[in-house]
């Protein structure tokens, strides 16, 4: 008898944790504002109240008692939604709000300070415009720059809260120490930072230069003489995946600020006053101070209508989850485990519906017993539709049986026996009527679409409700389209005499059609014999055309087929040609880590659309250009030239295996070549801004002037790429077509020399060779027009005449005041000996430069025009001399900088009727000895090449 006794107390426990909680005492709450203002709310509202209210503004969240709209925020919790720019803004600030919950906010509190000339010390203050808001304890204020010192002082007291001092390693940047010296904290190098005071309201800082100077950490990243100023919480930590410094100044961090409700000082006053008093039921009352305010927290952790809210009616009472988590087990052994029941954590909808399964063959419902301990009870059978568990009996382990069941002989009054040792347990979700639950959306159980709720009552005692699919459905009414359609027709296929339609939830009847008759034994309409031999010649005659059908769609693909391999034969024909395989060894050889690729004819059809004249970037005298994307989205341009003969095939495929090998930051990239077609094409890097021609002469009054300072860096960056190609590469290579249109722009207005089609490579003991005279007249060399001898001086002339484009901004050949074409270098060569230097220069050019540097320039240039090669410098005697230039007006101007930092190019102006813009920024000025270097890694052109345009 003691053993049915146990079974006894723990099935009448088990009955009311089915049962649920006992009926919550109602909370009455009024929804009209108290006094202190007409749209802020000083009652708890519910959840049906504020489900009109904005939850988002942006990419911000927004959790009551914060709010955007009347009647959506606690009185002195109030935010600005700015829908301009979709920021979240405390109210009466410029503040930015990330995102809330239900008991703090995360701010946007930054300062970025702009360290000027002269002026040595900076202010700076932050003060919440609300009195329920203050900065949360533990977090600290981080500042980022160099040789600054800062003083937080409390706007409140006054009182000074701390300092701090962030320093930098003399003028050298090397990140990697400085990274390796930080490991993701502030510690002084580079960024401090000062904890502040618990729970804050403001705050004020002054910002004082250490030795009147300020350094920007990295001249690559950074802004020189910025200083940011942020707080964040104690322990955030700084990504250092990225440059350190950049993702610092850059970086949005959050500040905390918590809730402290400050219409009472206190929990216990607060809680005497039931009309204002914000915490809801099932939530307690905290204070960080005394007479300071109070906040609200819930009990305990459950799954809630008011979504875990304190501050919300029902928002810590106990709920229902109807969204289980994915990838739940659903059986064990051959039982079936539907939804809200589950094994796992976050596949049940409540703890009561929480079951076990022991060694995969029986299921067991635990629970504890009131007078300590636990009983486990054997379930097997549970069904969502009837709303009852079938349970064996309880597991009991001092039991002497071998499975450990113990059977229950008595019967309960919550419950009904199925068999002699069997007992069905009535469940319900919990202890709501329908009309309630349906009132909770949340949490409501019914959700699927052809579901309905239903109250659960044993005799008496009210149980709560449940849910059942309508009439018509079967299935599990507590998941998304858990109800399924019962299809009547095949359930009961003889309850129609002719033909049966199945509908959501029902069917109809109607007659069988013409020529069919009812077939009783077979449960449908059948045809008659007449109409079967009728029905016989229509599906051959359709047999025989569908046939037919599918031959010559097979012909048709068998055709096509035939020309696809034609195709192929004639590309493989040309990549053979062509000297394909010689090509694939020659690049193979190579030791780059970004080897030239050979495109198929294929690829470049699909990255050109089919060569569409819309891509068409230009037409040259040695082919035409057209813009591509490429299956990985790089952007290129892609080369076809102009028909050539057999014996230069060989010369070609040797030129290529050349230039593939070129990594100059001046010099366009070739990506690889595509020899499958009569004339192989060519694969560059595509360049986003144009060319130097297009700079200096095209529609000159719809774009900004090229200052002196850009004029000089592009002829150093084009005469270094010519020096790099005559006296650095493997093999010495001659441009031959040296031309301001063949000088390119890139997205940061780097130089890129480019158009190699006229291009010759030379041996180490050629002093020159001979070819067929190519060239653009203007730029033309005399001595190699002449002769034929083409050697690095032929180069060095045409280099001269895009000098004087750069000083006179004039074309090579252009039309004169007596509207007469004149030759450029002849116009200035008659100029300097008539001594009318400063009347051909272009009028920006005297006005920006200096006698002595446009006599320096003009020296050169008439040394480059030589007409004689031997008496001309070599292309690396012209860089050296460009360098030396540059450097010494940087020293003029008080410009040189320091090794490793950078010198910003003057922004060039907009032009007022102009429908481009040009700006030529990020400009990088560096000393000579580094400039006429050009040993550059495959590490350092990948560096460099992130910024580049693809």
């Amino acid at each position: 008898m003691s053993s049915v006794a146990a079974i006894l107390t723990g099935m009448q426990l088990l009955l009311m944790c089915f049962m649920g909680a006992a009926p919550r005492v109602p909370w009455l709450v009024s929804g009209v504002a108290h006094a202190g203002g007409p749209e802020g709310i000083l009652s708890i509202p519910s959840a049906a109240s504020l489900a009109r209210c904005p939850t988002r503004c942006g990419g911000a969240g927004i959790s009551y008692p914060f709010g955007t709209a009347p009647g959506c925020f606690r009185q002195g919790f109030e935010l600005t939604c700015d829908h301009n720019s979709t920021r979240l803004l405390l109210t009466n600030s410029t503040t930015e709000i990330l995102g809330t919950d239900v008991n703090s906010a995360y701010a946007s509190i930054a300062f970025k300070i702009t360290l000027t000339p002269g002026k040595t010390t900076y202010t700076g203050s932050w003060e919440s415009p609300a009195e329920g808001l203050n900065i949360d304890f533990g977090s600290h204020m981080y500042v980022v720059g160099c040789d600054i010192e800062v003083v937080l002082f409390d706007s409140g007291t006054n009182l000074t809260i701390g300092s701090c001092i962030s320093m930098c390693l003399g003028n050298k940047t090397l990140m990697g120490e400085m990274d390796a010296a930080v490991h993701g904290q502030c510690n002084g190098l580079g960024c401090c930072s000062i904890a502040l005071s618990a729970y804050m309201r403001g705050f004020r800082f002054t910002l004082s230069r250490r030795d009147g100077v300020a350094r920007t950490p990295s001249s690559s990243d950074a802004e020189p003489s910025i200083v940011k100023v942020f707080l964040t919480e104690q322990d955030y930590y700084f990504d250092t995946s990225t440059d350190l410094y950049s993702s610092r100044i850059g970086g949005i961090f959050p500040a905390k600020l918590v809730v402290l409700i400050r219409d009472q000082p206190s929990c216990e006053m607060a809680s005497a006053n039931k009309g204002t008093y914000a915490c809801s039921p099932g939530s307690s009352c905290g204070m960080l101070k005394s007479g300071a305010g109070y906040f609200c927290y819930c009990n305990n952790n459950p799954t809630s209508v008011g979504g875990n809210n304190p501050y919300i009616l029902d928002g810590c009472i106990e709920g229902y989850n109807p969204n289980p988590r994915g990838n739940c087990t659903r059986s064990c052994g051959n039982m079936s485990i539907p939804f809200p029941f589950g094994l796992e954590e976050g596949c049940f909808a409540h703890e009561k519906f929480r079951l076990a399964c022991v060694d995969n063959k029986f299921t067991v419902l635990d629970r504890v017993l009131d007078r300590g301990g636990s009983a486990k009870y054997h379930v097997t059978n549970l069904s969502v539709e009837g709303g009852y568990l079938d349970i064996a009996g309880m597991l009991n382990d001092s039991s002497n049986s071998d499975d450990g069941l113990v059977i229950a002989h008595a019967i309960n009054s919550f419950s009904e026996f199925s068999q002699e040792f069997d007992i069905r347990m009535r469940w319900a979700v919990t202890n709501l009527t329908c009309g309630s639950a349906s009132q909770r959306p949340r949490t409501y159980a019914c959700i699927s679409t052809y579901s309905k709720c239903i109250n659960v009552t044993h005799g008496m005692l009210f149980l709560g409700y449940r849910c059942k699919c309508l009439n018509g459905y079967y299935g599990n009414p507590y998941i998304l389209d858990g109800c399924k359609d019962i299809d009547e027709c095949i359930e009961h296929p003889n309850d129609c005499n002719g033909v049966c339609h199945n509908t959501p939830g029902g069917y109809y009847c109607t007659n069988c059609t013409h020529g069919k008759v009812y077939e009783p034994t077979k449960g449908k309409c059948v045809t008659s014999a007449k109409q079967h031999n009728l029905l016989l010649g229509i599906t051959i005659g359709i047999g025989c055309g569908l046939g037919s059908i599918i031959i010559a769609l097979y012909a048709i693909i068998l055709v096509n087929k035939w020309k696809q391999g034609i195709r192929k034969k004639i590309r493989r024909a040309y990549f053979k040609k062509n000297q394909g395989l010689l090509l694939q060894q020659l690049i193979s050889d190579g030791n780059t880590t970004n080897k030239t690729k050979i495109f198929s004819l294929e690829e470049l059809e699909k990255a050109t659309n089919n060569f569409d004249t819309t891509r068409v970037l230009g037409c040259g005298g040695h082919g035409t250009v057209y813009k591509g994307i490429l299956s990985d989205q790089n952007v290129v341009a892609i080369k076809i030239s102009k028909i050539v003969e057999q014996n230069e095939i060989n010369q070609f495929i040797n030129e290529v295996a050349i230039l593939s090998q070129i990594i100059h930051r001046n010099v366009v990239k070739l990506f690889g070549c595509c020899l499958e077609t009569e004339v192989p094409l060519l694969v560059y890097e595509f360049i986003s801004n144009g060319t130097l021609y297009g700079l200096l002469h095209d529609d000159i009054n719809a774009k900004c002037l090229l200052s002196w300072d850009d004029r000089i860096r592009i002829a150093v960056e084009a005469a270094g790429a010519l020096a790099y190609l005559h006296s650095a590469a493997t093999i010495p290579i001659y441009h031959r077509d040296v031309k301001s249109s063949n000088i390119l722009l890139d997205a940061t207005f780097t130089t890129k020399v480019s158009d190699f089609g006229a291009s010759r490579s030379v041996s180490l003991d050629e002093t020159h060779v001979v070819t067929n005279v190519q060239g653009t007249f203007g730029y033309l060399d005399p001595e190699y027009y002449h002769t034929g001898q083409l050697t690095e001086k032929s180069d060095v002339y045409s280099f001269g005449v895009i000098l004087l484009e750069l000083v006179t901004r004039k074309k090579p050949i252009f039309i004169n005041d007596s509207d007469m074409k004149q030759n450029l270098s002849h116009y200035f060569v008659e100029g300097l000996q008539e001594g009318a230097l400063m009347q051909i220069i272009d009028p920006q050019v005297v006005e920006e430069a200096d006698q002595e540097e446009i006599d320096d320039i003009a020296s050169l240039a008439q040394a480059c025009l030589k007409t004689r090669g031997s008496e001309r410098p070599s292309m690396k005697e012209v860089e050296m001399r460009l360098q030396f230039l540059r450097t010494k007006r940087l020293r003029k101007t008080h410009h040189l900088p320091e090794i490793n930092d950078e010198i910003e190019l003057l922004f060039c102006p907009q032009a007022s009727n102009s429908d481009v813009q040009l700006h030529l920024v990020n400009g990088i000025t560096r000393l000579p000895s580094e400039e006429t270097s050009r040993g550059y890694s495959l590490e350092k052109e990948l560096a460099s090449s992130i910024s580049w345009p693809r």
